[in-house]
């Protein structure tokens, strides 16, 4: 009898999980279509809005690694969809690696480079990027456009901005730099943080400066997943992490594909035998970490 009550179980959660897919609406928009002057660089925007029935009324923005196209993040966001967020990936400008500043003898250079790509402000000889093209005011235009198309986005936006307490903010490797950066400046729902962030000053031996500072997003609500075997250096984004969070626990926890995660720790690593050890931490085997990062990112 208990053996058939888990079979019946498991199959009314794999049916809800396979309804939960099928309902997902999938968007594509061309970021030049959302306000003049913005610029397409990689691919189109992607948005993704979750079944009714799963409907978390929660946004999850993710942002891409150095050349990585928006497009390329849909298994990814496939599987936040299905567990209810509405989702968005980023097309934007991060054709300059963030290791460019890794050996740089100015100890501002990782704060000017984030600074210049999220908010468009001239102060770096790295990247340029005006404030039209910034990642802010990208993810203001496209909300403002999905909102005109679909009531159901307008949740996302208060007075013509971004709600960012209803937004979790995600990315991978430079993209995870750049969520950390995001949850310093705004207070975020949640921020999760993928083979990232790169920010580590070789030179001076310690995290660049804006990791260290005070930021909107309560420490807890972040959540990183690294590879310990990451050729860009496991215990540079392992500091990194613990100057992001700090002062909560930056404590490791060792997690393994497909095991549901139980626990507090806010720093999760694998070592899982794969060619990218650099990409591991989006593969879809790792789901049930995943899960467990927004759901402890976005308690109250």
């Amino acid at each position: 009898m208990r053996i058939l009550k888990a079979t019946v179980l498991l199959f009314a959660a794999w049916l809800l999980a396979t309804t939960a897919y099928a309902q997902v609406k999938v968007q594509l928009i061309d970021p030049a279509a959302t306000q003049a002057g913005i610029q397409t660089v990689h691919s189109p925007h992607m948005a993704m809005q979750p079944a009714a029935a799963t409907n978390q009324h929660r946004l999850l923005l993710m942002i891409p690694g150095t050349g990585g196209a928006a497009v390329q993040m849909r298994s990814f966001d496939s599987c936040f969809a299905a567990m209810g967020y509405y989702v968005i990936s980023l097309d934007y400008m991060n054709n300059v690696i963030t290791t460019v500043c890794s050996k740089s003898e100015d100890s501002t250079c990782f704060d000017h480079f984030r600074q210049e790509i999220m908010f468009g402000t001239p102060v770096s000889d790295k990247v340029a990027v005006d404030s039209m093209n910034s990642i802010v005011h990208r993810v203001t235009a496209l909300l403002k456009y999905l909102a005109g198309k679909d009531a159901g986005w307008k949740t996302f936006l208060s007075r013509g901005m971004p709600a960012w307490d209803k937004i979790v903010v995600a990315g991978h490797s430079q993209g995870a730099g750049h969520a950390a950066f995001m949850g310093k400046h705004f207070r975020m729902g949640g921020v999760l943080l993928f083979s990232g962030p790169q920010d580590y000053l070789q030179q001076f031996h310690r995290p660049a400066g804006w990791q260290w500072e005070h930021g909107l997003t309560p420490v807890g609500r972040y959540y990183a997943f690294l590879h310990v075997r990451d050729p860009y250096v496991f215990d540079y984004q392992a500091q990194d992490v613990a100057a992001v969070i700090r002062p909560a626990t930056a404590d490791t926890t060792m997690v393994s594909p497909g095991v549901t995660v139980v626990g507090k720790r806010q720093v999760l690593v694998t070592d899982i035998d794969r060619k990218d050890t650099h990409g591991a931490t989006l593969s879809t085997e790792f789901v049930p970490v995943w899960r467990y990062m927004i759901s402890n990112a976005t308690k109250k």
